[in-house]
């Protein structure tokens, strides 16, 4: 049964560039231009006529936008809930500037042993992250750290939260792997490895949606019986100010926006694509977090019931449920 039947997401992409070169990423291979602050804010206007709640500034690396502080401002003016993820190269730098703008701020970490981070990511950051955290500390935020967990670092997880997220009050989210396209992250995460996510999702202060699990060990979503509701419940905006469908990373066909988000996402054109959301032939076997997480939240299944507990955790710990109503 759909609870929801309008979008509550804009994944924002406000540029593709990256200063780093993650392994498990092919986004900063792409050439990008930067979002305009006179076009986001436009579409944030429509954003909130269409009912999404939520905005995830994204990249590419999101503080490679100068302008990211008027982007969040400006979101949060429509009422928008305003997220960021960072690998936390520039955050010390901006973090002044981004104080009170981001509701949900991720610092990304794939290992405690700092090496092992600036192997993944080719680039040392994972001092700036610690650094970053002590910033974001002193100027009362409260981040998060996304821990994208591989079969080969399941083991690390104790170390994070010991040693990072429990001495600095924060939350771990956990972020189980996900191939795309062409890009390959190693094998599937093992049943032993999704048991011990779920252990750990029921942690203090450890996040992990478990609809995320059920869904690997159901083979991802098939498009006999879809899952995925992408594109009726997340927007996704390039940098050229496009709407892309049906979701990023299959990204078969976009539509200028041109200040006309509102009318563009109703048009016949749109919807015709809405409609095949999780029925495509790329989207066999997915399981890609960011499109699945607001798939789970807008239609009674096993998943909404998986993810539940999870969600409702969050919130209550971030305080975020507050301005959902």
């Amino acid at each position: 049964m759909r609870l929801v039947s309008h979008p509550v997401l804009c994944n924002y992409y406000v540029t593709y560039r990256c200063n780093a070169t993650c392994s498990f990423c092919d986004i900063w291979e792409r050439p990008s231009p930067y979002v305009t602050v006179e076009n986001a804010r436009d579409n944030f206007r429509d954003l909130r006529r269409l009912g999404a709640r939520v905005v995830d500034f994204t990249g590419g690396e999101p503080l490679l936008h100068r302008q990211l502080e008027d982007l969040c401002r400006e979101a949060k003016r429509a009422g928008l809930i305003t997220t960021v993820t960072t690998n936390g190269l520039l955050y010390p730098k901006y973090a002044e500037r981004l104080r009170g703008l981001v509701d949900m701020l991720h610092f990304s970490l794939d290992s405690p042993v700092a090496e092992e981070h600036d192997r993944s990511r080719g680039v040392k950051c994972f001092d700036k992250v610690m650094e970053s955290i002590r910033i974001a500390r002193s100027l009362g935020e409260r981040p998060d750290i996304l821990f994208t967990v591989f079969e080969h670092n399941t083991h690390q997880i104790r170390q994070v939260y010991e040693e990072i997220c429990r001495p600095n009050g924060l939350v771990l989210i956990l972020n189980p792997v996900f191939e795309y396209n062409d890009v390959q992250t190693g094998d599937h995460l093992s049943e032993k490895a999704l048991q011990e996510m779920t252990w750990w999702g029921k942690q203090k202060n450890v996040y992990l949606n478990d609809g995320f699990i059920q869904l690997r060990r159901d083979g991802g979503n098939h498009i006999d019986k879809p899952v995925c509701r992408a594109a009726s419940t997340t927007l996704v905006i390039s940098p050229e100010n496009k709407l892309v469908l049906p979701c990023y990373h299959l990204g078969l066909q976009d539509f200028a926006i041109d200040g006309k988000l509102y009318e563009l996402y109703r048009s016949e054109e749109v919807q015709k694509l809405v409609a095949l959301e999780g029925r495509l032939p790329g989207c066999e076997g997915c399981a890609i977090n960011c499109y699945m997480q607001p798939s789970f939240a807008v239609e009674i299944s096993k998943y909404w019931w998986k993810a539940l507990p999870s969600t409702l955790k969050y919130n209550r710990i971030k305080g975020t449920w507050k301005q959902l109503f």
